[in-house]
This record gives C-alpha cells, structure tokens and sequence, in this order.
C-alpha cells in the first residue's frame, strides 16, 4: 500500500476499525439533473441501502413494487417483494444499457443498477482501494478552491462493478477525500467530478454525507451547471 492510500485510510478511521465491520447501512436520498433527464425523477428519495463492507452485495429499499427491494450481488440484479421473493432478475445488468444515449429513458432496473454500482463505490471508498486485485499509485497533484489536493490514481480489479476501471481520487491534508473523477461506461463515458463533503464520525469511521457531482471538462475543470447529481445521508450504522 503506498503512503497516500495509507494515510487516507488511516484519515478515514482505520483498516482495523473497517474490518471490524461487516454491514453498513444508510438512509439517503439522491436526485440531481440526470434522473430528469433519464425521466425518471424521485426514484431515490427517502430510500436506505444496505450493504456488505467486504463484498460487492447492496441492496435499496423500499424499491420496485410496494415495500420490496432491489438487490445487486456477484452481478446479478434482483427486484424483491417484501418478503424476499424473487420477482425478476437480470444477470450481467450492464449490459441492459447497451445502445442507449443519454437521452434514453430509465426503467426501474436501470435506475437500480446504476445506484447500486454507483453507492457501493462511494459508501466503500477509501478502504475499498485496499482490496485485493486494486491497483493504485499517486499522480500529479492538483489545485482547485486555493487547496493542494494529491491525488490517487485506482485501478479497479475485474470483479467490482463500478463506473470504469480507471478512477482518480483527490485528498486534502487532512487525508480526506475532497473530489473523485471519473467517466461512467454505461453512459457512454460521461465524465463525473464527484465531491464529497460534510464528514460525520459514525462508529469510529468518517463518512461524508454529501455528495455532489458534476461533470467536467477537457483541462477536468468541473462544470458548475447541471448538477448532476446530489447524494445526502441522513444517518449511518455499521454492524
């Protein structure tokens, strides 16, 4: 592990602290521009993710027909009735994206893998860059708000699902995340400049609970209109 991701997990609570846990659990609402243009406006509000720390397993609730869930783990998608009955279910989900633009319309499984993929990523991030199979190095620094951020490059290993393989992560002095770049296959290529912020303690590990997104541009300025999207957690509990 080199000495930024070191210091950035460390920052964050702690390997030992992390792995002392198995679940996270969040409640959370999520908008922003793009559900508007996918038309499909509301769909994360109010909702709780549930997911395993350690393995790529998440689940949103209530999601799909009345207090069911979605479920996404070892790349399958399931849609759930309130009782944990599989109502439908879809394997290798990215590839339901195949052939849309960005103006194509979301179903409710689009919408699910897409969070799913998405919040694991972040509700995971930085630990998850210690895993096995990543491969990361810093870079270049970078200057943005009159901050010094350095920056980790991550490659991600062939078994996470996230936006693409190749990621970058910016980190303050204090070793917290303050931006994470990257483009998002299944939109084909859409840039993200993801910023974390409002970082609460919740069981010994530092989470932030905004998040807001936007895209950014050749030199990766971000983009200060649309944004994207807007993540907020309202609470938090590992277990």
């Amino acid at each position: 592990m080199n000495d930024l991701l070191a210091m950035a997990i460390e920052s964050h609570g702690g390997l030992d602290r992390w792995n002392s846990f198995q679940k996270l659990r969040v409640k959370i609402s999520i908008d922003g521009a793009i559900w508007y243009v996918k038309q499909a406006p509301g769909l994360l509000h109010e909702k709780v993710f549930e997911l395993d720390t350690q393995s790529e397993k998440i689940s949103i609730s209530p999601f799909g027909i009345a207090a069911g869930q979605s479920l996404f783990a070892d790349d399958i998608l399931s849609f759930e009735n309130e009782v944990g009955k599989v109502l439908s279910s879809w394997i290798d989900p990215s590839s339901l994206f195949a052939g849309q633009t960005i103006q194509t319309p979301w179903d409710l499984q689009h919408v699910a893998y897409f969070a799913s993929e998405a919040l694991w990523t972040y509700l995971t991030s930085p630990f998850l860059f210690a895993y096995p199979g990543f491969v990361t190095r810093e870079i270049e620094p970078w200057n943005e708000g009159g901050e010094t951020w350095r920056r980790l490059e991550v490659i991600f290993p062939d078994y996470i699902a996230s936006h693409t393989k190749t990621q970058v992560v910016h980190f303050g002095v204090d070793g917290l995340m303050r931006r994470h770049d990257y483009t998002v296959d299944i939109l084909g290529g859409a840039s993200g400049a993801n910023y974390p912020g409002a970082y609460r303690d919740f069981q010994g590990i530092k989470l932030p609970t905004t998040r807001r997104i936007f895209a950014y541009d050749s030199e990766m300025k971000s983009i200060p209109e649309p944004m994207l999207v807007s993540v907020d957690i309202s609470d938090a509990a590992f277990f």
